[in-house]
Order: C-alpha cells, then sequence, then structure tokens
C-alpha cells in the first residue's frame, strides 16, 4: 500500500475484510486515523498492522430518528492498541450501549462502502 495516501489505504484494506490501523516502528505507538506522520513526533515511519478489534465504549449518544427508521448509536471506541475511534455500536438497541461495554470490531459493507463497526463482546 502507498505510504502516500493513508486514507485510501486504509480503505483499501476495509475492501479486503481487514481492520488495520498504523503504528511507529519507533515509538511503538498505534495511531489512528490513518496519517502520513506520527502526531507529536512527525516521524514518518508508520506502517500497517491489523487491529486486535477488541476495544470499549468510551461515550456514546443515540441519534433518534423518526419513524420507522430505527434510532442511530454514535459511539467513540477505545481500541485496545490505544487509539480512540468514532463508530457504532451494533446488535443491540442504541439505548443499551454503555459505558465501559467491551466492544469487538466487525468489518461490513453498507450502501456499497465497507466500515467498521463494533458488536458488544457478549455476542461473540
Amino acid at each position: 500500500m502507498s505510504d502516500m495516501r493513508p486514507e485510501a489505504d486504509f480503505t483499501g484494506f476495509l475492501a479486503q475484510g481487514k481492520f488495520m490501523i498504523q503504528r511507529s516502528r519507533t515509538s511503538g505507538r498505534h495511531i489512528f486515523h490513518p496519517r502520513v506522520v506520527e502526531p507529536g513526533t512527525g516521524s514518518t515511519d508508520l506502517e500497517w498492522v491489523e487491529a486486535s478489534g477488541h476495544g470499549t465504549v468510551y461515550s456514546t449518544t443515540t441519534l433518534m430518528q423518526r419513524p420507522p427508521t430505527p434510532n442511530l448509536n454514535i459511539a467513540l471506541i477505545d481500541l485496545a492498541e490505544g487509539p480512540r475511534m468514532l463508530a457504532r455500536v451494533d446488535g443491540v438497541p442504541s439505548e443499551d450501549v454503555r459505558i465501559g461495554m467491551p466492544v469487538r470490531a466487525r468489518v461490513i459493507e453498507e450502501n456499497g462502502q465497507h466500515l467498521v463497526v463494533f458488536v458488544p463482546e457478549s455476542q461473540q
């Protein structure tokens, strides 16, 4: 994958069913959202590594929809590797997603796009 188009690389990995994040070879720090340089250091030695998929809900909110459209959950997920990402939690009603809930990533295709969603660990 290319070093200069990290967002395109990330999307390409998702299309292959892989949830990949970046890691600095020097510091060992994991990074998300895809970038060209490591925040804080400016290091350009980033490599792609497969994420474990484990995370914890850091924050959550429910976007109320007009019926029959189901409500939408929006959550910040702390990945086991350290970064935090915005995603949604599937598999439970939006109102049942709780801070501290252990979750696991899944790569899905929705409306022609590949994306990462999370499900409660208890559903694994």
